[in-house]
């Protein structure tokens, strides 16, 4: 009760909005300390039982805030952390941090000039310029900011069928014959998510084989097509991954570009993970053919270290999305304001309310420019690069796949000395399985790294070590081999 908007409240706001500052920044320095633990794990029920998380009928003294801030913060993972390599989305970036912090003060909602007029202009700008990366002539198109890579690839699904059906916005599925997408059996499961929210249905989603290194095969692509238009069906969405999940794989854009345009199909690339690439002279040709999408995803919070979330649809062609999805309220959106309307971007947008995403990434991009970001990302893939050098024929390693990754995903099992010299049968595989996940929770336990696992198709439980935190050096991925080796030999 004694702070702003109350009375004479300014000193005690004051005070109070410092101590803050100081517990973030304490946690910012700790961040970035190797001598710090990566996370302070409790069990979900000895974290309940250990404090009074409940909401009262009565307020708490400021200080009992600040406690609570503390409390938040020590048991929070640090994501920033240069040994924190658990997700696509890592490290902590400074100015991203500022322009967050800068952001929630200013609090305003994404949906027209009026309200959110640098923020709606940076969006044009930024979109405009991420276009301009993917090809398209002059950052021509459209795009929108997102909660994040699921929706946005749920939007290119919506607006797809928009363009081949636009009397389903009025009609609903019952109008139109029965949809089929296209998607890799690597793809992220969003796909199908978005097929279920959309009522397409996931059995609508057809999963088109992929390669060893976890690329889609054309040949099987264009198979399936024909094989649903026999059955009736209408092909109306090929969902290309630039980057996939766990194997960190590009699909071949070219050929399927071509598969797309024969059969007038709607092209989208999910290049959530691996869209950041186009920002890199070295390695953007993974890349080829992004040009001839009519969509992509690219999430800014992954590869480029972005504070989340920062996800970005861009679509090649212009007025698409307000068509779909315009629903003209007047109260928000009218037609007779003293300003250009184009601005009023939020009428293309499936929410109403929506976060300013945009300022960290153009933030960001003022203060590193693209060469930054270039320098950035390439130091992240040398450092898989290195890694996969190290163990590609390290006792006790072995790949996934053969051949050198071509995003930062690196996927291997460690064997522990145990099952080093059994002969590959049903007892290895089952206690190979085990391995992992054995691992996996004694980093957690002592607190020093995170690293994700995961079984795929018939391959049982094998590290996904991924890099995306350019805070990581060398010295973290040998400490990454050592301590997998540290906590695995007894197994």
């Amino acid at each position: 009760p004694d702070l702003l908007p109350a009375c004479n409240g300014e000193i005690t706001t004051m005070s109070f909005l410092q101590d803050v500052v100081d517990i973030l920044l304490q946690y910012v320095v700790k961040s970035f300390d190797r001598s710090t633990k990566v996370i302070d794990f409790h069990y979900p029920n000895e974290l309940l039982q250990e404090y009074n998380w409940e909401l009262a009928e009565q307020p708490q003294t400021l200080e009992e805030i600040l406690l609570n801030c503390r409390t938040t913060l020590k048991y929070a993972i640090k994501t920033g952390h240069p040994r924190y390599f658990n997700q696509l989305s890592t490290g902590l970036d400074m100015v991203g941090l500022a322009a967050d912090w800068l952001t929630s003060a200013a609090n305003t909602n994404m949906f027209t000039y009026e309200i959110a007029p640098v923020f709606v202009l940076l969006e044009y700008v930024t979109l405009r310029k991420m276009r301009e990366m993917i090809g398209w002539p002059g950052g021509s198109g459209d795009g929108i900011f997102s909660p994040g890579g699921a929706i946005s690839n749920m939007y290119a699904m919506l607006i797809a069928r928009f363009k081949m059906f636009p009397e389903v916005k009025e009609k609903g599925m019952a109008a139109i014959p029965r949809l089929v997408a296209f998607t890799s059996e690597h793809s992220h499961f969003s796909v199908k998510k978005g097929a279920a929210a959309l009522g397409i249905g996931t059995d609508s989603v057809i999963l088109i084989r992929c390669d060893e290194r976890g690329k889609m095969i054309p040949s099987d692509l264009e198979r399936r097509i024909l094989e649903a238009k026999q059955k009736g069906f209408v092909p109306f969405l090929v969902s290309a991954t630039a980057g996939t999940t766990v194997y960190g794989a590009f699909d071949p854009l070219i050929a399927i570009a071509d598969i797309c345009k024969k059969y007038k199909i709607w092209m989208h690339v999910d290049g959530a993970w691996g869209g950041g690439l186009l920002m890199s002279r070295k390695h953007k040709w993974k890349l080829n053919g992004v040009e001839r999408a009519n969509s992509v995803t690219w999430n800014p919070h992954k590869m480029m270290g972005v504070p989340l979330q920062c996800s970005a649809l861009l679509v090649r062609e212009e007025g698409l999305m307000q068509s779909c999805n315009q629903m003209h309220a007047s109260y928000l959106f009218q037609q007779d304001k003293h300003y250009d309307l184009s601005y009023d971007t939020g009428d293309k947008a499936l929410q109403c309310g929506r976060h300013v995403d945009v300022f960290k990434l153009w933030l960001m991009w003022r203060a590193k420019g693209t060469t930054g970001f270039e320098a950035q990302i390439d130091k992240c893939l040398e450092l898989a690069e290195y890694l996969y050098n190290k163990i590609k024929n390290r006792e006790g390693y072995e790949m996934v796949f053969d051949g050198k990754p071509q995003h930062t995903n690196v996927c291997f099992w460690y064997i522990p000395p145990s099952l080093r010299s059994m002969e590959d049968n049903e007892e290895r595989m089952s206690r190979l399985m085990k391995v992992a996940p054995v691992i996996k929770a004694r980093m957690m336990e002592y607190g020093t790294t995170m690293v994700s696992y995961q079984p795929l198709g018939d391959k049982v439980n094998f590290f996904r070590m991924v890099i995306s935190n350019p805070a990581a050096t060398h010295q973290d991925i040998d400490f990454l081999i050592d301590e997998i080796e540290r906590l695995g030999q007894d197994l």
